[in-house]
């Protein structure tokens, strides 16, 4: 159960790099022979991108096999704590838990301006190796961002005209879940994996969204919302009840279903950890992961060794140094059980080469066409790369030095698994096909204007690469570089382009 903080300010990681992690606390998970995908280890979107698929296949290869630590840090302060326990143990958690909803009365500009700060800190720290939980305290739809507007219960009639279509309460709904995908997307737009974990504890009456008959209404709205409109492939969906205590319902009352759950994640406070409530999460996830989403105080040895299945835990804010010693943070953080950040920190990732086949020579064809709509092709030739600033000089002396149009055609070879950023500097239209998918398309009149566009590729696995372009009038220039977490920002050598 989540406590009000008054008065507190509360490159993306390589697939190989993942992967790695995977062989060090599951060495057999890498080497099996290829089998069918079982859904424990697919995401429910079928659209998740690579990033979201690998953290599922991470979560479930430590089940069972370790324990990964994460530390919560609120909305107005999205680094505090888990550099406390930098401070305190030397190691960072593997986990960062961040917070998008507000419950200081913020008005949109400081909410924006919090929100963006807690993407910037997901970012760097996808980047350095961790993963990315966030937490949704959404006040009622349409009121002020108080806590008072959280932790307030509801009746069942006036939760269901928020789950009603054409109602005024599901219009406000629709318009906060939409100013919340703003920064989701921001993270989808960088490459970044997120643990999504909304209406967390809705089997209590604590806070608006709980103990309702249908609570699976509003999941469902959320998850249609996101994935279906929204495409934010990069989250995995986490369902996080309260531990069935006295005070909360059994699990199965509030569960929206297999179909919209990647992790399945239980909220533990007064060192609770119930034999029972363990069981019945695990029994109840049918092999997906399962996880504490929140606690108070750490698990002990003990715990960790009858409970071998939570993939990770998240120790909430302040509560870190409330409910813990600093020297059984320290020893727990020591544990051989624990994943730090520092445990799957990537070794930097080998290069692979590009080595060209035999029979394939470096460069791009290029079809040189004495007009701007690439249709009255005058020449054909290979360019090495593409870094040309012709400025007003014709590129081949059988075209006009204006309105001309090139296309080049070849295969692009990647020397990293991971999302590469593809970018174009021209005078004037420009857009380039990587894979047979449009990544830039910007077909128009402009003066060095940059584009960019990204796309996942494989190491040592050639793409097919087409770049058409047309100059106006007034010079003439046209660029294509590239970066990755791996790859410095360069112009795209010939080393890596092969002709079709």
């Amino acid at each position: 159960m989540v406590i009000p903080i008054l008065g507190e300010a509360g490159v993306r990681k390589k697939v190989v790099s993942l992967l790695f992690l995977l062989s060090l606390v599951a060495p057999n998970f890498l080497f099996q022979p290829p089998v069918t995908a079982s859904t424990s280890t697919v995401p429910v979107n079928s659209q998740a991108t690579i990033e979201a698929k690998v953290v599922l296949q991470k979560l479930n290869a430590v089940s069972g096999v370790s324990t990964i630590s994460g530390q919560h840090d609120y909305l107005e302060s999205p680094d505090e704590w888990t550099n406390q326990v930098k401070g305190w143990t030397g190691k960072f958690p593997g986990l960062h838990g961040y917070e998008f909803g507000a419950i200081l009365a913020q008005n949109d500009g400081q909410l924006a301006q919090q929100r963006q700060k807690v993407v910037n800190s997901a970012i760097a720290w996808n980047q350095a190796g961790g993963l990315v939980t966030i937490s949704y305290h959404q006040s009622i739809p349409g009121t002020c961002l108080c806590w008072s507007n959280v932790e307030k219960k509801m009746s069942q009639a006036e939760f269901d005209k928020y789950v009603t279509p054409g109602t005024p309460q599901y219009a406000k709904l629709i318009a906060d879940l939409d100013k919340t995908a703003v920064y989701l997307g921001k993270l989808k737009d960088a490459g970044v994996p997120v643990l999504w974990r909304p209406y967390h504890e809705m089997n209590g009456d604590w806070f608006w969204w709980g103990k309702k008959n249908n609570f699976a209404a509003l999941w469902n709205i959320m998850y249609d919302r996101y994935v279906h409109v929204h495409k934010l492939d990069n989250l995995l969906w986490v369902w996080s009840p309260n531990a069935p205590n006295a005070h909360a319902d059994p699990y199965t009352a509030t569960y929206p279903g297999a179909s919209k759950v990647d992790v399945l994640a239980v909220d533990i406070y007064d060192n609770d950890y119930n034999e029972d409530y363990y069981k019945n999460i695990v029994q109840l996830a049918g092999g997906k992961p399962v996880a504490i989403g929140e606690n108070g105080e750490l698990p002990s040895a003990a715990v960790l060794k009858d409970q071998p299945r939570w993939a990770y835990f998240m120790t909430w804010g302040k509560m870190l140094s409330e409910n813990n010693k600093k020297e059984e943070i320290k020893s727990f953080y020591s544990h051989s059980k624990i994943l730090s950040r520092e445990s799957f920190l990537p070794v930097k990732q080998p290069q692979i080469q590009p080595i060209s086949p035999p029979d394939k020579k470096n460069g791009l064809r290029a079809e040189y066409y004495d007009n701007k709509d690439l249709t009255d092709l005058k020449e054909t030739k290979v360019d090495a790369k593409i870094d040309f600033n012709w400025s007003t000089s014709a590129p081949v002396s059988s075209v006009q030095a204006d309105t001309f149009s090139v296309r080049w055609t070849g295969k692009l070879l990647p020397a990293y698994t991971e999302k590469y950023q593809i970018s174009t500097l021209s005078d004037d239209g420009i857009r380039v096909w990587v894979n047979d998918k449009l990544v830039i398309d910007s077909w128009y009149n402009q003066s060095w204007v940059e584009r960019t566009g990204s796309i996942a590729l494989t190491a040592g696995v050639p793409v097919d690469l087409k770049v058409e372009y047309y100059d106006n009038q007034n010079g003439a220039a046209a660029k294509l570089m590239w970066k990755s977490p791996s790859q410095t920002k360069e112009i795209i050598p010939a080393s890596v382009l092969l002709l079709p």
